[in-house]
């Protein structure tokens, strides 16, 4: 590095911090190499919890990809792609990015990614039954399985004693629409409701408090992930907690893990669950009460019936038997977004049928068998029984044209060019694996 280039580094290094979006660089191996502040603000992470990891280590890709790996795969630019991921804290963020490919005397040496956050806009766009319409309460929660009417009979008795209530429950399941509940079946009612997203790393969070909330009314604060905040922000936290309880206010939170393990993980201070610990909902995921799935596509039509008047009124035996098999990973929210997805499309159809399932979904879906198909399944193992080859032979073909598949972002022409084949072929190819379960 030269003079002119070790007296420009400051300058470099202070103009990328000091940037209104976030900026991440990886070195061609995917090793974080530049991770700014407001990077590190969007995605709730430290840079030394990012050091040289691998963004494979980091992060966890739904339906998408990392567009910084496909850049650095392709060595093309990605520009406008919104995306929707969970990081290593369990937050779920989603980005609008612009990503680039970086040349060396013309050899890929890396990519940059500049990302706007639109979390908090999302939330917003993609929920506009809830948000256009009536307080959020009890009734408007589908509880067809046991665990959920547990959950609601409980929550009752919460929004009854006024007591501080702990939510436990993986990202999608609903914590924030049980809050608002408790929040609207206070009697009296009990003023505005306040959210606070603790998945930011901002040292100022629990400092701005003050000034964001009305200290001389009642009100209801729900603290979202508080297992996400810094050890010492979660002591700020408590303190303030302790040093506003009075009448007229009602303290809720949510974790996104068993509290005792996140307790001796160093990740949660006992003192703050204590304080919320006077009742401890626990919401199990979707995958574990499955017969709310189809309760909660019923009323999402209808609802969206009843406000936009669009003709859809429920989903195929073929279609409820793959969202059944399906694990939901993304909970409630995962089906939500997908059933967004296919009604934005929908002409004049009245249910949805295999063929109107986004692309994604139905790989996912047709993947899923008591044990998903993985690469180490087609590793000859002396010490297991052969499977005959003809079903060997299909199920690694069927594996190998999903892995082709999500790699070119389901694109059938460009898929069945990387594998030296026609699209007509490539098509037959994958509707014979379908119709031959």
């Amino acid at each position: 590095m030269s003079k002119i280039e070790k007296n420009l580094f400051p300058l470099y290094e202070f103009a990328v911090n000091r940037a209104g979006v976030g900026i991440h660089a990886v070195d061609h191996a995917g090793r974080t190499v530049i991770y700014n502040d407001k990077m590190k603000a969007i995605e709730g992470l430290e840079l030394e919890e990012v050091g040289d990891r691998s963004i494979l280590e980091l992060f966890n890709f739904d339906q998408e990809e990392s567009t910084l790996l496909k850049v650095l795969q392709s060595g093309v630019k990605q520009l406008n792609v919104k995306q929707t991921y969970w990081n290593r804290k369990g937050h779920e963020i989603t980005t609008i990015n612009d990503t680039y490919p970086v040349f060396q005397e013309d050899e890929l040496v890396g990519a940059v990614e500049i990302a706007r956050d639109v979390t908090a806009l999302e939330r917003f766009v993609l929920h506009p039954l809830r948000k256009n319409s009536d307080p959020v309460t009890f009734n408007q929660i589908v509880a067809a399985s046991d665990e959920m009417k547990t959950v609601i009979s409980t929550a009752r008795k919460a929004s009854g004693a006024k007591l501080p209530v702990l939510l436990i429950g993986e990202s999608g399941t609903g914590k924030d629409l049980l809050a608002e509940s408790i929040h609207n079946e206070l009697s009296p009612a009990n003023g505005p409701f306040y959210t606070l997203h603790c998945h930011q790393s901002d040292a100022a969070l629990i400092d701005r408090l003050d000034e964001d909330l009305n200290m001389d009314e009642p009100f209801t604060l729900f603290c979202e992930r508080i297992d996400l905040l810094s050890i010492s922000l979660q002591q700020n936290l408590f303190t303030f907690l302790k040093n506003s309880a009075q009448a007229g206010r009602q303290f809720i939170a949510s974790i996104g893990d068993d509290p005792v393990e996140l307790i001796a993980k160093g990740r949660l201070l006992k003192d703050l669950y204590y304080l919320f610990a006077s009742f401890t909902i626990r919401i199990s995921p979707l995958r574990k009460r499955k017969e709310d799935i189809i309760s909660f596509v019923t009323k999402y039509f209808a609802q969206r019936k009843e406000r936009f008047g669009t003709s859809l009124t429920g989903i195929t035996k073929e279609v409820e038997e793959r969202f059944r098999r399906y694990d939901w990973p993304g909970n409630m929210r995962e089906l939500e977004f997908l059933l967004d997805e296919i009604a934005s499309l929908a002409t004049t159809e009245t249910v949805i049928t295999y063929e109107m399932l986004p692309l994604h979904f139905r790989l996912k879906s047709d993947g899923l068998g008591d044990t998903p198909t993985q690469a180490v399944d087609f590793i000859v193992n002396p010490d297991k029984e052969l499977m005959p080859l003809d079903r060997y032979l299909k199920e690694a073909e069927e594996y190998y044209l999903q892995k082709a598949m999500k790699l070119h972002d389901d694109n059938i022409t460009k898929t069945a060019t990387a594998l030296g084949m026609s699209r007509q072929n490539l098509q037959y190819r994958l509707r014979k694996l379908k119709n031959g379960r």
